[in-house]
């Protein structure tokens, strides 16, 4: 199992917008081959999911990623913090991808616009009860 950051904090922001403000962002990301494993083990263990204040949806987002053609991996991501994703890069995303962009989105837009792909790990997708109940 990959090393997993224990604590987070609002430091690794530069900003935090207010909470009825939250972002929504089609993440694209390309993933490192040799560290999906990794990363699969973290997700079944639920690594991530007690980080504050991003665990529950990153462990969300990432379990229901999908996987494009080209070998991108794309998900939907929710984001109180400026510039996005910051504590999440942190804690998992920089570790086991690379070329990570994020586009704004409404709230379940990205989900809508990628549902009809692969799931990037096809025997996680769909098992997340009581993870996106909010950050």
């Amino acid at each position: 199992m990959s090393r997993v950051a224990r604590t987070q904090s609002p430091d690794s922001c530069i900003q935090w917008v207010e909470h009825g403000d939250m972002a929504h962002y089609l993440v694209t990301a390309k993933p490192k081959p040799d560290l999906m494993e990794g990363l699969l083990g973290n997700l079944r263990n639920d690594a991530y999911a007690s980080m504050r204040p991003f665990g529950k949806a990153l462990t969300y987002s990432l379990r229901n990623a999908r996987l494009r053609e080209d070998g991108y991996a794309t998900w939907e991501e929710e984001d109180y913090c400026s510039p996005p994703l910051a504590e999440e890069r942190a804690a998992a995303l920089d570790e086991f991808f690379e070329e990570l962009s994020v586009a704004p989105v409404r709230a379940g837009a990205g989900w809508q616009q990628i549902n009809q792909l692969r799931p990037l790990f096809p025997d996680l997708s769909g098992k997340s009860q009581g993870l996106h109940d909010g950050r």
